[in-house]
């Protein structure tokens, strides 16, 4: 009944990013870097991200589906070379990209991220963040095929949320970054394929 109830609630996420979406999938936009490393349905993400004088090395990337068959977006995942992929919900800089095959409402972000938050966060400790969850959601805008989003956590500084390159704010907290990476990296991800490619190299 609990894995039932899990897989439900996986589906109403997807179903709540696809409410508004139209028409069949789109190729997103491939876009240009000075450096190539891996590429998946024509989405190409660089070999490494720097921030804040961190260097974070791309670990993987994978495809997220509706129903096994309507791609949503493709996502890739960047953790300091040092760091392996199952410390990737500790205390440690991370990146997770991703880039959309689908018109998705800014409202719909947040509502898919609750539904999910639930199944891997205590409901005590999202109570505890409450306010920078609906902070961070404040912050979703639109999207159409080939925009990006990025989630960027360096700690004692906080989540940065960017669409194409540009900041859009800063969440801070540690325990709001576990707990919000958690929705692709925790033990009931809203994929488990994604979770599974972008988590690929040790």
């Amino acid at each position: 009944m609990a894995r039932k109830r899990r897989e439900r609630t996986r589906r109403a996420a997807f179903t709540g990013l696809l409410a508004l979406a139209a028409g069949s999938a789109v190729l997103a936009l491939v876009t240009t870097t000075t450096s190539l490393a891996a590429t998946v349905e024509g989405v190409t993400f660089a070999d490494e991200h720097r921030t804040g004088g961190l260097t974070l090395q791309l670990k993987g990337v994978g495809l997220a589906r509706f129903y096994y068959t309507i791609k949503l977006y493709v996502g890739a995942l960047y953790l300091e070379q040092q760091v392996p992929v199952d410390q990737a919900l500790s205390d440690v800089p991370k990146r997770l990209e991703l880039e959309y095959f689908r018109e998705i409402q800014g409202p719909d972000f947040g509502k898919a991220a609750d539904e999910v938050l639930l199944q891997n966060v205590p409901e005590d400790q999202i109570a505890a963040i409450r306010s920078q969850i609906n902070q961070l959601h404040a912050l979703y805008e639109n999207v159409r095929p080939g925009d990006r989003y990025a989630l960027t956590y360096v700690p004692g500084v906080g989540t940065e949320l960017a669409l194409n390159g540009t900041r859009k704010g800063i969440i801070r907290g540690a325990d709001f970054a576990k707990a919000y990476f958690a929705i692709w990296l925790g033990p009931e991800p809203i994929s488990t394929t994604l979770k599974s490619q972008i988590m690929a190299r040790p």
